[in-house]
């Protein structure tokens, strides 16, 4: 009994141990830290292969991926991975070459925190991944949301599968392997672009499979609306597809060209892949005082959509094949040029006359064309008969002549009746030397071939005068 005894009279003191204890514990209790992108994978059964494919991959990728971020990633599946492997011809992961598996997995893998709310307000867009596409550009990645979240047309997220939250940032487990697209296949996952891939599978020169080769392209896409405004109700089945393929190539450009670099030119001239007059390459003007406009009708709205083999910039119109009027009233420094063309001279219809098309007399065309600076030059502009005949001296018809046709003292006959002489090589900064009609040799021609489809264009430093005798 006396033991017993003791022992309730140490049980107080016992639980006032334990008590104390218990709360120096809860002081103390270490709170258990978020897992990682690399470490949930790692937790869930059905990423095993993702885990392995990050670990066998060039570029440290399971590194990358335990970073601070923040990342997200779209986590293919086991499945997925499976059929990806079997699709390409490959039984086993460790056939894929590891530098394609890196930019494949890179693909995946997105340095913004997008969370499915995020991509739903949003309801479909580009974001850029980590792989490295065309011109060391990031590849993009094209996002639905219309009917649950999907990438690239061709990979969706999973029931339960959307915003596994990490420390780093969001897993979104999807159904497919997304593959590293092209141009084409950018333009198949946009439903923005189906009357485009429509346009490109009817036409001549079977350009859907010009537009999946190596490139590197630069492609300026017509959205839907822009092409329907274009056809004007005609169907497309009607239109010839040889007048259509040389429309769509008018949209190509060969080479990687970035929004940056077009802004950071501010306005000039590129070629495209349709051709004019003798097989010439037909130019394009673009400028970007006001956004990145095209040939004068035609704006950039989505910029920089990049693939493997090229870049995308979605238009808001059809870039029909431009004539000589068209260069002249795209380019701000034909202003003053087109004013005399037209408001200064309403007795001759000279832009009916330079748009005539092609293979139609007196076109094609050359044009010697003076810039502003060129016509600010002359003590005035002359009255309208004088004018009509210095804007006549200006034009050679029926022949389209490059800069490379062009031989030294090379004389032709201009509209209005009287010559030139061409010299070359050019003085100075000249391309070529000119002298007009009039006998005045100090004319230079300072840019060459902005071909249109119905004739070329050499701008001139001086306005030509011809002989007033």
């Amino acid at each position: 009994m006396k033991i017993i005894s003791k022992v309730f009279k140490l049980l107080p003191l016992f639980l006032l141990t334990l008590t104390s204890c218990s709360n120096d514990d809860d002081n103390s209790t270490i709170t258990p830290q978020p897992m990682n992108i690399v470490e949930i994978a790692s937790a869930n059964s059905d990423l095993t292969s993702l885990v392995s494919a990050l670990q066998a991959a060039d570029g440290n990728l399971v590194s990358l991926l335990s970073g601070d971020g923040p990342f997200t990633v779209l986590a293919p599946t086991n499945e997925a991975f499976s059929t990806f492997l079997s699709a390409n011809g490959f039984s086993q992961l460790s056939e894929v070459p590891t530098d394609v598996l890196s930019q494949i997995l890179l693909n995946h893998v997105i340095s913004v925190d997008l969370s499915a709310s995020d991509l739903a307000g949003l309801g479909s867009g580009y974001a850029k991944t980590n792989a490295t596409g065309v011109a060391g550009q990031n590849v993009s990645i094209y996002f639905n949301t219309s009917n649950g979240v999907e990438f690239n047309g061709a990979s969706s997220v999973t029931d339960n599968g959307a915003d596994i939250d990490a420390s780093n940032g969001t897993i979104h487990i999807v159904d497919a392997v997304i593959g590293l697209p092209t141009i084409v296949d950018h333009a198949v996952s946009n439903p923005e672009f189906s009357n485009l891939v429509a346009a490109l599978s009817a036409a001549d020169g079977d350009l859907v499979t010009v537009l999946s080769g190596n490139g590197p392209f630069t492609v300026l896409a017509p959205d839907n609306t822009a092409f329907t405004t274009f056809l004007n109700g005609t169907p497309l089945d009607e239109v010839p597809t040889d007048a259509l393929s040389t429309i769509l190539l008018n949209h190509v450009i060969d080479n990687a060209v970035p929004s940056g670099t077009l802004t950071g030119t501010g306005s000039g001239y590129i070629n495209t892949y349709a051709t004019g007059p003798n097989t010439n390459n037909l130019s394009l003007y673009y400028n970007t005082s006001d956004g990145v406009r095209i040939n004068g009708i035609s704006s950039v709205t989505t910029a920089d959509i990049v693939g493997t083999n090229g870049i995308i910039h979605t238009v808001d119109a059809v870039v029909d094949i431009p004539t000589i009027v068209t260069f002249a009233t795209a380019d701000p420094n034909f202003s003053t040029l087109v004013s005399a063309l037209t408001e200064l001279t309403p007795e001759t219809d000279f832009v009916a006359t330079l748009s005539t098309a092609n293979g139609t007399s007196p076109a094609p065309f050359t044009v010697f064309a003076p810039t502003n600076d060129a016509f600010a030059a002359l003590t005035s502009i002359p009255d309208e008969p004088v004018l009509t005949q210095v804007l006549l001296h200006h034009v050679l018809g029926d022949a389209n002549v490059q800069s490379g046709d062009l031989t030294d003292g090379i004389s032709p006959s201009m509209l209005d009746g009287q010559t030139i002489t061409i010299n070359l090589p050019g003085t100075g900064d000249n391309i070529a030397d000119v002298t007009d009609g009039a006998g005045n040799f100090d004319i230079g021609v300072i840019a060459v071939d902005i071909q249109a489809g119905n004739g070329v264009i050499h701008v001139l430093n001086k306005v030509m005068l011809p002989s007033d005798e």
